[in-house]
């Protein structure tokens, strides 16, 4: 997949998304650090703009459309319910089951009932409505699967069944637009590569992962999910993904986009939020056809919004620093802290801390018996 030599072949890229430049260093560094040695300034400088704007919650409040701004603990599905029904022509149909404790085969025939009452049907994504980085999301192909899914979800969860996009190319697109303001800013553009590996009729799924630069230093990611095909031969010219949910930390590969910011495309994400009253600040993830078509913002399918927590993706390039990493996460709330700031001058009151505390001990607490992705 990624050459490391000129007698390679290129890296095989689904349909739509520019070639995948794979020169030069394989990952960053710090790309795969722990999450609180990233955020640690974060929480130095959350509690520093706490003072100065005396409240720490401030940014809870940075989206009022949506509780907690989306930062913890609120359901994927939360956003996609504030939507007008321009906005939810562009969202990915999708439906919500609360799993219960029947048996799986039971419960079965109740999400094919829902899915048909809401227009869907197989095979669709799957993924829990409360959670974040990718955690639980799968491919449900037919209903064996979707039953496997159902007997190891935690009971009392619900899932987010929605139906699967018609492009694979993807990408995260980070919006901000302040109380008052008709015009948003995009601060972030990231492509969102699914890494395959290719086969050539010798070599098995494993030595094939084994013996790409990227994919090669990340084998835990891959190995534990591809168990039952490690051992097979790759069919000559056979594309194997290796994994289905674009999320970083599942070993996606993330390249800085921002040279396809363009104004269609702000445009276009302006009269999508203009349907979602007080949402201000959060990352679409989104699908779309081509290239051509991400820069004219058409032809494009929103699959999740994300809130308060959002991350500027493009930090997980390669080639992005660790100072301008942490420069975007430093900005990012900042920004959170003003437009909070803004908000609490409109009327809005921030909640108290056990808030956030108790929606982190929910999320948490559901995301440990998540299946595992795709």
């Amino acid at each position: 997949m990624n050459p490391s030599s000129p007698n390679q072949s290129p890296a095989y890229v689904a349909a739509g998304m520019p070639p995948l430049d794979t020169t030069g260093r394989t990952t960053s560094f710090f790309e795969f650090w722990p999450s609180w040695l990233m955020y640690f300034p974060v929480l130095l400088q959350w509690l520093v703009l706490g003072l100065r704007y005396r409240s720490l919650s401030l940014p809870l409040i940075a989206n009022p459309a949506i509780p907690l701004s989306g930062m913890v603990g609120v359901p994927k599905s939360a956003v996609f319910d504030a939507a007008g029904p321009e906005a939810r022509q562009r969202i990915l149909p999708w439906v919500i089951y609360p799993v219960d404790r029947r048996p799986a085969g039971q419960q079965c025939q109740s999400v094919m009932t829902a899915l048909s009452g809401a227009g869907l049907a197989l095979p669709l994504v799957a993924k829990p409505n409360l959670g974040c980085r990718g955690a639980g999301v799968k491919l449900i192909a037919d209903t064996a699967a979707l039953e496997d899914y159902l007997r190891e979800f935690p009971a009392n969860g619900d899932i987010q069944f929605q139906q699967l996009a018609p492009w694979e190319p993807e990408a995260g697109v980070f919006w901000v637009r302040y109380p008052g303001e008709v015009r948003g800013q995009i601060t972030s553009l990231t492509l969102k590569y699914t890494p395959y590996v290719v086969g050539d009729g010798i070599a098995t799924l494993g030595q094939l992962v084994a013996r790409d630069p990227r994919a090669g230093r990340l084998l835990h990611l891959y190995q534990q999910r591809h168990r039952a095909q490690w051992d097979r031969v790759l069919r000559a010219g056979e594309a194997f993904r290796l994994v289905f949910s674009a999320s970083h930390c599942r070993g996606a590969v993330f390249r800085d986009g921002r040279q396809y910011i363009t104004e269609a495309l702000c445009q276009s994400l302006d009269r999508f939020f203009d349907q979602i009253p007080g949402f201000h600040y959060g990352r679409l993830d989104i699908k779309f056809r081509d290239l051509e078509s991400l820069i004219a913002g058409e032809g494009i399918a929103v699959i999740e919004i994300n809130g308060a927590s959002a991350e500027s993706i493009h930090i997980w390039d390669r080639n992005t620093t660790l100072l301008a990493a942490l420069g975007t996460l430093l900005r990012q709330y900042r920004t959170l802290y003003a437009l909070g700031d803004a908000n609490r001058r409109l009327g809005h009151r921030p909640p108290g801390l056990m808030a956030l505390w108790k929606a982190w001990r929910l999320e948490s607490g559901l995301s440990r018996h998540y299946p595992a992705n795709d």
